[in-house]
């Protein structure tokens, strides 16, 4: 059977071999992380080395870090009404750009009538505009903002989203789940307060997140209540191969990155280059900064359904979207805050690179597309979106 073409990699990646290794050998250790005998200091050790190799990926503390389930949790566990920065008031409403995952759109544990949301431009950027006029005149917010969306790959302007949110009383909360190990960013650099990641978007496993704390952020509820672990901070036994293994991944997703990008922009604009060929060919963000191993393409009347199960029966994996939605008929939330036509956003197909994609890869994605689009579209222009 030929080797398949794996172009899903913002919707997971392949384990890491040094991921693998740091798995193998936190099964051979027997002791719990909490307990003060060997083995358990044992598993400690690798839990504080993974903690440590984490902060380091985003230039934090390592005190700061609070291991999760994943994503999903940190997401919930970091917007949490009462958040404060040092003597500042706790925030009281919670505000999300329109293009946010689910698990931030869902608002943690606010209020539904505390819950506003931020619009983004027909680019995919966020509106600082309406940032402002949102934080104008009411209690003090917590503002989430993605670093990167996970279906356009644009790059959110956080560092001026934070002046704005600071100069009103506020906190910013980044998720940086899709951008880590892609583009270079810290903590700090972005004047984020709290930032969360997933293991399972660099070459770490499945069911592994975090969510880190800037300096003097206080007042991160548990959503988890019991023993005490993570500082109090998320009860119950760690994880402690996967958190082991979210470590190793960390350190070799850093150590790659720069070479990584470099190569990894070169494929993507190979494979737009190729896709503008089509007429009438619409890359979505295609003209402000994104992640370089990311594209959001379609054409009109195409349907993204048939375009990814023919690219499946050609052997190349790629997704209509996020895969926290794919099994959904309607069409992206993402393109629809972008101000898209139902039509076009029905028919958007991602195509997302990873370590071991390969110009072979993107060639015969290529040849792929040709096919398909003889057969599903019409003639027309290029133009991008």
């Amino acid at each position: 059977m030929p080797e398949r073409v794996y172009l899903d990699w913002n919707a997971t990646t392949p384990l890491r071999p040094e991921a693998r290794a740091a798995i193998a050998a936190a099964w051979d250790i027997s002791g719990n992380p909490s307990s003060v005998h060997a083995e358990g200091r044992r598993a400690r050790r690798l839990v504080e080395e993974a903690r440590a190799a984490v902060a380091a990926s985003v230039a934090a503390r390592p005190e700061g870090v609070v291991f999760s389930s994943g994503g999903t949790e940190a997401n919930a566990l970091a917007l949490t009404p009462g958040l404060r920065r040092g003597a500042g008031l706790p925030v009281q409403r919670l505000l999300v750009s329109a293009i946010e995952h689910a698990s931030v759109l869902a608002g943690g544990r606010f209020a539904a009538d505390a819950i506003g949301t931020i619009a983004v431009a027909r680019s995919g950027l966020l509106d600082l505009d309406d940032l402002r006029t949102k934080l104008e005149g009411g209690p003090a917010a917590l503002v989430s903002v993605m670093l990167a969306n996970n279906e356009t790959g644009a790059v959110q302007p956080v560092a001026k989203a934070a002046e704005i949110v600071h100069a009103a009383g506020g906190l910013l909360h980044v998720d940086a789940i899709q951008a880590l190990g892609k583009i270079s960013f810290d903590i700090n650099s972005m004047k984020a307060d709290l930032v969360t990641l997933s293991a399972h978007k660099i070459g770490g496993p499945k069911g592994v997140g975090a969510v880190v704390l800037a300096d003097g952020v206080q007042g991160l509820e548990p959503l988890l209540r019991g023993g005490g672990q993570e500082l109090g901070r998320r009860a119950g036994t760690e994880n402690v191969a996967g958190i082991s293994a979210f470590g190793a991944a960390a350190r070799a997703a850093m150590a790659a990155l720069e070479e990584d990008a470099v190569r990894l922009r070169g494929l993507r604009d190979r494979l737009e280059n190729g896709l503008l060929q089509t007429p009438e060919m619409i890359v979505f963000s295609g003209d402000v900064r994104r992640l370089p191993n990311t594209t959001l393409f379609t054409v009109p009347g195409l349907k993204a359904e048939t375009a990814v199960i023919g690219f499946d029966l050609d052997g190349i994996a790629v997704s209509s979207g996020s895969a926290c939605s794919s099994g959904k008929v309607q069409p992206s939330h993402v393109l629809a805050a972008m101000g898209l036509s139902h039509e076009l956003a029905q028919g958007a197909v991602r195509l997302s690179l990873g370590w071991s994609t390969s110009e072979t890869d993107i060639d015969l994605t290529l040849k792929t597309w040709r096919k398909l689009a003889n057969t599903l579209l019409r003639g027309g222009r290029r133009n991008t979106a």
